[in-house]
């Protein structure tokens, strides 16, 4: 992790003093209203290049929404994202990738009808030749990149021809997930990527996390897995009632002291004012 000093509402220390071109995702004010329901107010967040960030909180706390806005699922109701340097609009999650950013959501965006390797290449698929307006597949190479991506990532999907319907839930999870860590993204978001999974695949998805650590691909993984957290992640961002309340460096924390942000036993002073 940097060792930039950032104050605790997620600000940056004056320019002079950090990197160029250090942060890879800010977001000033980010909020997002239904109607009179108010379900993220002023996030401000930053994410460093190689910096693994988690986002913890209740249900209801405004993580998803946070993500979705983010990716350009939603739209927001004001607020700035800026992301590699350039302020974005996102108008879906297929121009969020386009621009680098791999996420896996947690109603996993798989196209059930489809295979593993049409799963990993939807969107961009390799061509083998175009007549005119019409492309032909080359799919025996996008079968053998999917077979290469499955044994880098560790995923053990039994018959990748299989339909993803015909798939338990754990295997669909480990799909979605190969197919972010397939691709070199500038920013990968992970929205409870194992709360489905059993043990033996709950370990092939932390080992996909930590070789994007070693790759120096930053991540936001949101999570309500502690050991996981403090496993995986150099600082902890914690939401309640669609606000942060607490941004954590990892070594200067715990499990009691996040869970205590996390139902509101303890605010920083930063943020004081906001929850009063």
């Amino acid at each position: 992790m940097s060792d930039v000093q950032t104050n605790l509402s997620g600000s940056e220390a004056p320019h002079s003093a950090r990197p160029l071109g250090d942060v890879i995702l800010e977001t000033r004010d980010l909020t997002k209203h239904y109607g009179g329901v108010h379900a993220l107010e002023g996030a401000n967040f930053i994410l460093r290049k190689g910096e693994h960030v988690a986002i913890m909180g209740d249900n209801g706390a405004g993580k998803s929404t946070f993500v979705r806005q983010i990716t350009g699922v939603e739209q927001r109701t004001r607020g700035e994202i800026i992301f590699n340097g350039q302020p974005v609009q996102f108008a879906g999650p297929l121009d969020a990738r386009e621009a680098g950013v791999e996420t896996v959501f947690q109603t996993l965006a798989l196209a059930d009808h489809l295979d593993v390797a049409d799963n990993l290449f939807l969107g961009r698929e390799k061509i083998r030749f175009k007549l005119g307006p019409f492309s032909i597949l080359d799919y025996k190479a996008m079968r053998e990149a999917t077979l290469a991506a499955l044994q880098k990532t560790g995923v053990k999907i039994p018959n990748i021809h299989n339909t993803i319907e015909r798939m338990s839930g754990g295997q669909r999870q480990c799909v979605a997930i190969a197919r972010t860590a397939t691709f070199h993204s500038k920013l990968t978001i992970m929205d409870e990527p194992t709360a489905a999974l059993g043990v033996q695949e709950t370990a092939q998805v932390e080992n996909i996390v930590r070789t994007l650590k070693e790759q120096g691909e930053p991540l936001i993984l949101i999570s309500h897995n502690m050991r996981q957290v403090m496993d995986l992640c150099d600082r902890i961002v914690v939401f309640r009632r669609g606000r942060i309340c607490a941004n954590l460096k990892k070594e200067e924390t715990d499990g009691q002291d996040v869970v205590a942000y996390i139902t509101g036993a303890k605010t920083q002073p930063e943020f004081e004012q906001e929850f009063a």
